[in-house]
Parts: C-alpha cells; structure tokens; sequence
C-alpha cells in the first residue's frame, strides 16, 4: 500500500510540475528574469503550494505517523545559519542557470529532455560531494575532540 501511494503521490506531483509549467526551464527562466520579459505566473504556483505547505505542515506537527502508520519525521531545526543560507544561494543559481530544480528536473527527465539529464546527472554528483564532504569534516571533528580529550586526560604540561 506504501508503495501504490508513494507511485501515485510522484504521478500526482510530477503531472502539477508539467501542468504549472515548473518542467519547462524557458518558463522558469523567463519567471526569473525580474529585469527584463517577467513571467510572474509560477509566482502564483510557488504561493499555491506555499500554502498547502502550510497547512499540511500544521495537521503533521500534531501527529507522530502517516496517514499509513510510517513513522512521520519532520525537520527540527528552526534556526537560519550560514549553511543554510549557502545552501539556498547555490540553489538558487542552480535553479537560474539550468532552468531546473531537483522535482522538475527529474520530471522533465523522465520525458526525455536532454538537458534536464545532464542537470540530474550534475545533480546527483555535488550531492555525493557534499556527502564526502560532510563525512570528511565529521571526521575531523571527531579526531579534534579526540585529542582535545587525551590532552585534558594528560593534564597540564605533558606531552
């Protein structure tokens, strides 16, 4: 039953994707260009879908599972900081430059669009960057308190 709603919930999404035109990257670059041929029409999509998300996002803060008994896990952390914001800034120029985001690149994708290819493919590959990253510096975190550890076990002056 999880699965035939996850299938319908993708079909569901990635028809509205193509139907509000968020699929096509000359309608998202024309929504982007402020300064010149402004197409303000996914402007309504994007407040469209704000507002689902608000109200989907109060009715699940009340809940502990799904509709279908999965366990519901909703992001925590409510504070912006400087990850964020970059993480934002980079999508957003991702999003200006390839015409795509994450959603309607795989839609567009899935309907042969070659451009939309390259983009899940250049996708796919920063987030395994981030992941290797990510990994890295926790690493490194992980061996500075280590030795933060038997430095403080040491005591004062030992080598």
């Amino acid at each position: 039953m999880i699965l035939i709603t996850a299938f319908l919930s993708g079909l569901v999404f990635g028809i509205g994707l193509i139907v509000a035109g968020m699929a096509n990257p000359a309608k998202v670059k024309g929504f982007l260009d402020l300064a010149g041929n402004w197409d303000p029409s996914l402007a309504l999509v994007m407040a469209g879908a704000i507002g689902v998300g608000v109200f989907a996002f109060r009715v699940a803060h009340n809940r502990m599972e799904t509709m279908l008994g999965v366990e519901l896990k909703l992001p925590r952390n409510v504070h912006i900081d400087r990850r964020l914001v970059l993480g934002s800034v980079l999508f957003g120029i991702g999003w200006g430059i390839g015409g795509f985001c994450p959603g309607p690149g795989i839609v567009a994708m899935g309907a042969g669009e070659i451009k939309a290819v390259l983009f899940v493919l250049a996708m796919i590959a920063g987030m395994g960057a981030f992941e290797l990253l990510e990994k890295r510096a926790a690493t490194a975190r992980a061996n500075a308190a280590a030795n933060d550890a038997s430095n403080t076990a040491a005591g004062p002056g030992a080598p």
